[in-house]
């Protein structure tokens, strides 16, 4: 299991993506996930994860609970279960009810069931499907 970094022990670096969380998210440093705490032990990583999803969730032509249900959906096509936990908190609150998630992962299950079957059946991409 990796070490968990408490926010007074981050280095500079560290603690500067996670002040920008915490702004972000309106929340105090030390109550900042633990994916984030484990990313402390490695800056370089961190700072670039940190910037990739800043750009990928910030304001664009999808609507905030959009884009973390997308992310919720690979999350749960990649059995990540700290991911499918902490944005379906991030779902609920930006949004989500209880009747969305429950009609989101009926889609989500259909979805992987059809990708099964498809792959299984090795079954070709139509004509009409392809791009131009």
């Amino acid at each position: 299991m990796p070490k968990l970094v408490a926010y007074k022990d981050m280095n500079p670096r560290a603690k500067a993506v996670v002040d920008g969380i915490a702004r972000a998210r309106s929340i105090k440093p030390d109550e900042i996930n633990n994916v984030w705490k484990a990313l402390a032990r490695h800056p370089d990583v961190m700072e670039r994860f940190a910037d990739e999803l800043k750009m990928a969730m910030g304001p664009g032509k999808l609507d905030p609970l959009t884009k973390e249900l997308v992310y919720l959906a690979v999350s749960i096509a990649n059995q990540c279960d700290y991911c499918i936990a902490s944005h379906t908190a991030m779902a609920a609150k930006k949004g989500m009810t209880g009747e969305m998630h429950e009609e989101f992962m009926a889609v989500v299950l259909a979805a992987q069931k059809g990708n099964k079957i498809a792959s299984a059946y090795r079954v070709p991409v139509d004509a009409a499907f392809e791009e131009n």
